[in-house]
């Protein structure tokens, strides 16, 4: 064999090395950066989406519609209550720094799930509290999380749980309301003062955790 044969053979070698690495890496990364994704409602999602956004682990959070009829609904619509839909959050976060079943203790903590279709001064159904479950570990999860956060409740707790059937993003212009509106008196008056309340407990943290 001539020593050109040598370093082609070598080269191949090193070559299929080199592939088996970057497919493994690959394939490490996928499985290490998963994204799962919870779909709450509890009031105005103006607030709950300033919540969660400064919870670490939560990788994006878009205001939107869901639980409804009505096909591509927009906000003016849901606010008649003819749609249907509730002001929802769509959640995507990052499962090995931030559990579903975090996410709901959360999510009790900052809203009232036991007045129905009302949160504080906002009242109709799309202000209803309601989880919307992807699949049926989501679903087991959010029926167990129901039932331990009920012992923190003098009232029934009245939240939804249902299946998702679609999530309806909301105009652009309610997208991070509360971090580019803060001195709005809505944000000012309601949804600064539950911030405060839960970063106090330690709950979430002072400024926003989602990437830009």
């Amino acid at each position: 064999m001539t020593m050109l044969a040598v370093k082609t053979i070598l080269a191949i070698l090193l070559l299929a090395v080199n592939v088996n690495s970057a497919e493994i890496l690959m394939t490490n990364n996928i499985a290490t950066n998963q994204i799962e994704i919870a779909d709450l409602g509890g009031g105005c999602f103006w607030c709950m989406e300033a919540v969660f956004e400064r919870l670490p682990g939560v990788l994006t959070v878009t205001s939107g519609f869901a639980g409804g009829t009505t096909e591509n609904p927009t906000y003016r619509a849901v606010c008649s209550e003819t749609t249907g839909h509730a002001e929802v959050t769509e959640i995507k976060f990052d499962p090995a720094k931030v559990s579903y079943g975090r996410l709901l203790e959360v999510f009790w903590q900052a809203h009232d799930p036991t007045t129905l279709n009302r949160q504080g001064a906002d009242e109709g159904t799309s202000y209803r509290s309601i989880i919307l479950y992807r699949n049926e570990q989501q679903k087991q999860i959010a029926e167990q999380s129901r039932s331990e956060a009920q012992k923190n409740f003098r009232d029934p707790i009245v939240t939804e749980i249902v299946p998702l059937k679609k999530f309806y993003p909301a105009e652009d212009y309610h997208q991070q309301y509360y971090d580019n509106n803060s001195n709005a008196g809505y944000c000012r008056m309601v949804i600064a003062p539950k911030l405060e309340k839960l970063e106090k407990h330690q709950v979430i943290q002072p400024t926003p955790q989602v990437k830009p």
